[in-house]
């Protein structure tokens, strides 16, 4: 669901009978699993993402100058390569062909030229689009026009492959449809995006104004990533089970148990990041960053690249988290043990190393510890980098930490050998 008005949670509210009475509309064939290998995401995609700071506010010039400070920040050389224009790029109208305009105003020398502007940096270019007749903007009434893709997927992944885009996202944003609908439409684009011979990531979010369907199924047969749940804002705890909105603890709980889904190619997302968007405290945004590593989650920015301060380049930035969110092995963290404050999740890597997250989700500080065996090592002497402060230490088995409150841990774990998964309890 998009952030247009705090007043829509009265929309939210009416969801689920909307769904019963508008879940008709929409009657396709749910095609056959399919497995998505398209030869892109092969980690989880990381980039800068337009919506979290400047929602409908975009334009060409705003863009080119978040490309330039993304390069120019060393961003770029560490990953965050995807730059996505998300909702209020397009024209009001298809054109007399039905192809879809950029809004003159707003992107007047087009969106191929816009590609090529970020292609000629290095970067690669992401659009918003949706499988229903309109974007979240245009169903909340605060964007002109019923653009959406229905009825025109070829067309628009075509034009989409036209412009050079490399990254789809793509947001129901309606009541409507039942998830097999859901999986049918998306499964349109899928194929018209594939058709296009063009390697495009394809994006989904089947959350919003909608049943949470995102955690209920893995759609790597759909999508390279999709959205488990509603839209995150920069709070740690909003109180929301998976409603709108989510703060970065209310995800977590979501998104932890959906390590099983998370392979090469295809990634649980938990939505873009807040990290120096204010409303939460430094200890919080370096959880955040640090949790949405170890899950391996796509590392999308959503903050202002242009006048980060240092304590977010520090986290963004940091080069041991990066490394463990893009091992190629493409495992998801597991959890290895919770007690309802102290969450542990072992993360196993291509060298055969494992990361571990020591995360206290309590409000004061408290020792969190586990040991070798536990998360899938054997032996009897394993070197710990901290993620944070580089600092390497050895222990004979014991992993252990204190750990401020709303603080994660984390460790690279080496050394001896490594089983084939951590120990669950």
């Amino acid at each position: 669901m998009r952030c247009f008005a705090r007043g829509r949670r009265s929309a939210a509210a009416l969801a689920a009978g909307l769904l019963m009475a508008a879940g008709a509309a929409i009657v396709l064939p749910v095609s056959p699993a399919q497995a998505l290998n398209n030869g892109v995401a092969r980690t989880p995609p990381m980039g800068w993402n337009s919506w979290n700071t400047f929602g409908c506010n975009i334009n060409e010039t705003l863009i080119r100058q978040m490309a330039d400070a993304i390069v120019n920040s060393g961003m770029r050389d560490l990953g965050y390569k995807y730059v996505v224009v998300d909702d209020c790029w397009m024209n009001s109208t298809r054109d007399a062909q039905g192809n879809l305009q950029a809004n003159p105003s707003r992107f007047p020398s087009g969106m191929k030229a816009l590609g090529d502007y970020l292609h000629a940096r290095g970067l690669l270019f992401g659009i918003y689009q949706a499988p229903l007749d309109r974007t979240c903007a245009q169903y909340f009434g605060s964007y002109p026009g019923a653009t959406g893709a229905q009825g025109h997927e070829v067309q628009d992944a075509r034009q989409f492959a036209a412009w050079g885009v490399d990254y789809l996202k793509y947001d129901w944003c309606s009541p409507s449809g039942t998830i097999n609908d859901q999986v049918a439409r998306f499964a349109i684009m899928r194929d018209a995006l594939a058709a296009t011979g063009r390697p495009i990531v394809y994006s989904i979010n089947s959350n919003s104004i909608h049943a949470k369907t995102g955690p209920q199924r893995n759609w790597g047969d759909v999508a390279n990533i999709w959205r488990t749940t509603e839209d995150i804002t920069n709070a740690w705890n909003t109180g929301q089970t998976n409603g709108y909105p989510m703060g970065i603890q209310n995800i977590i709980n979501v998104n932890v148990p959906l390590a099983g889904y998370a392979a090469p190619g295809s990634f649980n997302d938990p939505d873009m990041m807040e990290v120096g968007r204010g409303g939460m405290n430094d200890t919080e945004m370096r959880s955040h960053f640090a949790m949405w590593a170890i899950m391996a989650s796509p590392l999308i920015a959503g903050n202002d690249i242009r006048n980060m301060d240092a304590a977010t380049q520090t986290i963004l930035k940091n080069q041991n988290l990066i490394a463990i969110n893009q091992d190629t092995l493409g495992r998801q963290a597991t959890q290895v043990s919770f007690d309802g404050t102290r969450r542990i999740l072992a993360k196993p890597l291509a060298n055969g190393d494992v990361a571990v997250a020591l995360f206290n989700q309590g409000g004061s500080t408290t020792t969190i510890s586990t040991t070798a065996a536990a998360i899938g090592k054997s032996g009897s002497s394993f070197t710990l980098r901290d993620a944070w402060t580089n600092a390497t230490s050895t222990t004979t088995g014991a992993i252990s930490a204190s750990v401020p409150a709303h603080g994660t841990v984390v460790y690279r774990v080496s050394g001896s050998s490594t089983s084939p998964t951590a120990t669950p309890t």
